[in-house]
């Protein structure tokens, strides 16, 4: 639509819906702002702002609610005026029949002639009055049609006169920005007219608008009823219907007659005067439709929604049963126009369902009846894939309601088991990426502007990554992401970050863009966890994408300001570390260990705790890139990190997984690196002292690494380290003894603690005999054949994906209680 057609009487319209809608987008712009960085700086979770309250439903279930809903004021408004109008109705039809049976059928010819054209007068201004009444509320709907059109056609007005400034920087850009501008310019040629703009009347077309007519009817019943009034009250008054002579029965009854006549039309017009005043009481002086919308939440253009559903629950009370409009309410209302052919109508029920579903008050209720309307969420789930320019709200709130509905299971399941969901929920996420031109080569990565191209694609990019996240809850519904063609390429995308990003903490576009990033991460990291068939699929797709890793790496290494973003970035590659391709793949990125020793070693810290949480996850990310991985342990120790992680054991944050790291590097480093590793026997002592005062997770790691430390000492070695530390080989013994007994059998929190306990007093009888007869005389002999008759297949994994294990040991744990209890007994006499 061209801006010419903004003209004449309707401009002043256009222009005050257009302020309103101006306000509107101000204060959502505001509240944008302030929803981004709230979701920015919340947990990793982020579903604070998401969750809906348990407590919103005591507000909006009509049998147990201490206080009726917003809507039901304006349904019982409805329901009185439904009544005096249909009591008021039926005085003038008994009136009518009255005046054409009795008064003009049996007194036609002996009535006054005054009478006789006040009852004719009477009953042309009620049939007036009764026509202008049977299409004022078919006008008032289309007033709400109306107003909505504008606030479309003002946007319509603003699209036009962007495509013109877009024709001019066509023209100094020389062609650069041709594909965008053809996007923009295309206009689809409408095949119907819509009611906003029919032309009635040529050279008249403000006679059309709605608002108009409806006002000239309202106006029009109001004289009629006046001049109603006036003439019967005045004939009542006068009461000269003519004299009755002696003898003339055929005027005996005129009289009493004329005067029921008279009484019937003077009541039927008091009613209707007394229904209009009541009327304005309620609607100007008490401000009902104004007050119930702010009830509602609704913003400067719900006033169109509370119309439309006042006018509908007032013409089913009129023109049916007086309780028809009693039994509506807004969510079934909405619902009925989300799924209208109308455009206007399809944009007051994205709107009403948007709000109520965004409130807490209403929410809980509003997405129950959703959730259980199949037809409902199918037609949201096919406005996402509409791009229309003049349609985005409409989309928006469409998408808004189903990252609602989706964060409860059995909403999310009904979501994702329609056809085609994840395909509509995926056209969300705007494809920033070409094809490459070559097999050779990836195409390149497009920034949108959306102030330039006037459509939000980062608030549709968050929506979807949000209704995504929420999907992705559920196990089978990941395999659904992990299937849809073309989806993890873009969710990768959105993960890319770079320093200028991450520094300017204050633009809202920069805001929206750290969202996005935190979304992505979420939802990838959601993806990576899952375990099974499933898990081990997503995490070769994911970790086969090129971008991947590099993505991860540039959050860990410009995320300083945003450690929760490094947090869910290191966790992911924590997770992917569980495949072995992809922990190759990880370890021969550049730069993705040494951001991880950064984070992990960081020598100045602020006691942040989220900081904490980062060089903790830090330290889990490089223990399982260390696991079985000779290459990723051969980059470590060329990173020149092994003294500082020696160093790190007397760190109480980050001494266990610093213990890990350590026994990753002694087990699996080759013996190519058996002189790198010898610094490590400055450990020994640490971990001696951590064996016999720790608590249980830091003893399990610490047993784990004294096994492997002590391989690199001798018997000397090991003696003067056990002195250094200040505790005896009998000590020693007996605190391995005494583990045993505590855990006597395999322990969730502690998987290998009976393991590696079993494994260090193996050394300790391998390296001397006389550990053999004092590990016998503390009974160790009982312990171990406890162990034999408990051992589970929990102890036999290093790492644990659910409930299924992960790097499987090459020797089980029943195997070396035996190997234990064969060197016990060996010397035994």
């Amino acid at each position: 639509m061209n801006s010419e057609k903004f003209g004449g009487d309707d401009q002043s319209i256009h222009l005050q819906v257009l302020e309103l809608q101006k306000l509107e987008e101000a204060r959502g712009s505001s509240d944008t702002v302030l929803d981004f960085r709230n979701s920015v700086e919340k947990g990793d979770s982020g579903e604070t702002a998401d969750a809906t309250p348990s407590s919103s439903a005591i507000a909006f279930h009509r049998s147990s609610s201490s206080s009726p809903a917003p809507e039901q004021k304006l349904t019982l408004f409805a329901l009185r005026l439904a009544i005096i109008e249909k009591i008021a109705t039926c005085l003038g039809t008994l009136g009518f029949i009255w005046a054409t049976v009795v008064l003009l059928g049996g007194f036609a010819i002996t009535l006054e002639k005054s009478d006789f054209w006040f009852i004719t007068i009477i009953l042309l201004i009620e049939g007036t009055r009764i026509f202008s009444r049977s299409h004022e509320l078919e006008w008032q709907h289309q007033a709400t049609w109306t107003v909505a059109g504008v606030g479309i056609s003002s946007f319509r007005a603003l699209q036009a006169t962007s495509v013109s400034l877009l024709r001019n920087l066509k023209r100094i850009s020389g062609g650069v920005l041709k594909p965008i501008l053809e996007s923009r310019l295309s206009q689809e040629t409408p095949r119907t007219w819509k009611n906003s703009d029919v032309p009635l009347l040529p050279y008249a077309k403000w006679l059309y608008i709605s608002s108009y007519v409806s006002r000239l009817l309202y106006w029009l019943q109001l004289l009629s009823a006046t001049a109603c009034v006036v003439l019967s009250s005045y004939k009542l008054v006068r009461h000269n219907y003519g004299e009755v002579h002696d003898g003339e029965m055929d005027k005996r009854n005129r009289k009493a007659a004329l005067s029921i006549f008279y009484s019937l039309a003077l009541a039927e017009a008091l009613l209707f005067l007394a229904e209009k005043a009541y009327w304005e009481w309620q609607v100007s002086v008490c401000s009902l439709l104004e007050n119930v919308t702010k009830e509602c939440g609704f913003g400067v253009t719900g006033m169109v929604s509370i119309k439309r559903f006042f006018y509908d629950a007032y013409s089913k009370s009129v023109n049916g049963s007086i309780f028809d409009g009693v039994k509506m309410d807004m969510v079934s209302f909405a619902m009925e126009l989300l799924g209208s052919s109308c455009t206007d109508e399809q944009l007051i029920g994205a709107r009403i369902l948007r709000q109520f579903a965004v409130n807490e008050l209403f929410a809980e209720d509003t997405l129950e009846k959703i959730g259980i309307n199949l037809p409902v969420i199918e037609r949201l789930v096919e406005m996402l894939n509409w791009k229309d320019m003049q349609e985005e709200e409409i989309r928006r709130s469409a998408a808004e309601i189903l990252s609602k509905l989706a964060g409860k299971k059995q909403n999310s399941l009904r979501v994702a088991g329609i056809s085609g969901a994840m395909e509509s929920i995926s056209s969300l996420l705007q494809n920033t990426r070409s094809l490459g031109e070559a097999p050779d080569e990836i195409g390149e990565k497009k920034i949108f502007h959306d102030n330039h191209l006037q459509y939000d694609y980062c608030r549709f990019n968050n929506l979807g990554l949000l209704i995504l996240k929420k999907l992705s809850r559920d196990h089978d519904n990941c395999g659904k992401i992990g299937n849809t063609r073309g989806l993890l390429p873009k969710i990768i995308d959105f993960m890319h970050t770079d320093a200028t990003l991450l520094k300017d903490e204050n633009a809202e576009m920069v805001l929206s863009r750290v969202l996005t990033v935190k979304r992505s991460l979420q939802l990838v990291k959601m993806l990576v966890s899952m375990s099974g068939n499933t898990g081990r699929c997503l995490r070769r797709e994911i970790s086969e994408i090129v971008f991947t890793i590099s993505n991860l790496r540039d959050v860990l290494r410009h995320g300083v300001r945003y450690p929760k973003l490094q947090k869910l970035g290191i966790e992911i590659l924590s997770f992917l570390a569980l495949e072995t391709e992809a922990r190759e793949r990880i370890g021969v990125t550049g730069g993705v260990l040494k951001e991880l020793f950064n984070i992990f070693l960081k020598s100045k810290t602020r006691g942040d705790v989220n900081e904490s949480k980062v060089r903790i996850a830090a330290g889990e990310a490089i223990a399982m890139l260390a696991l079985e991985s000779r290459s990723n342990c051969v980059h470590i120790l060329k990173l020149g990190v092994l003294g500082r992680l020696v160093d790190a054991l007397e760190v109480s944050l980050v001494r266990v997984n610093a213990a890990r790291v350590l026994r990753n590097l002694c087990m699996y480093s080759g013996h190519e690196c058996f002189i790198d590793l010898r610094l490590i026997k400055a450990a020994a002592p640490t971990v001696l002292k951590s064996i016999t005062s720790g608590d249980n997770k830091l003893q399990e790691v610490m047993l784990g690494l004294a096994t492997q430390v002590f391989k690199f000492m001798s018997s000397e070695e090991a003696h003067v380290a056990l002195t250094d530390s200040g505790i005896k080989k009998q000590e020693l013994a007996n605190s391995l003894v005494l583990i045993l007994k505590k855990h006597d059998k395999p322990a969730i929190k502690v998987p290998r603690i009976r393991r590696f306990v079993i494994e260090l007093a193996i050394w300790m009888m391998e390296d001397d005999v006389e550990n053999v007869v004092m590990l016998r005389d503390l009974g160790m002999e009982i312990e171990l054949e406890k162990v034999l008759e408990t051992t589970a297949e929990l102890e036999n994994f290093d790492v644990f994906s659910g409930t299924v294990g992960v790097s499987r040991h090459s020797r089980t744990v029943h195997w070396l209680a035996e190997l234990a209890l064969t060197l016990l007994k060996e010397d035994q006499p």
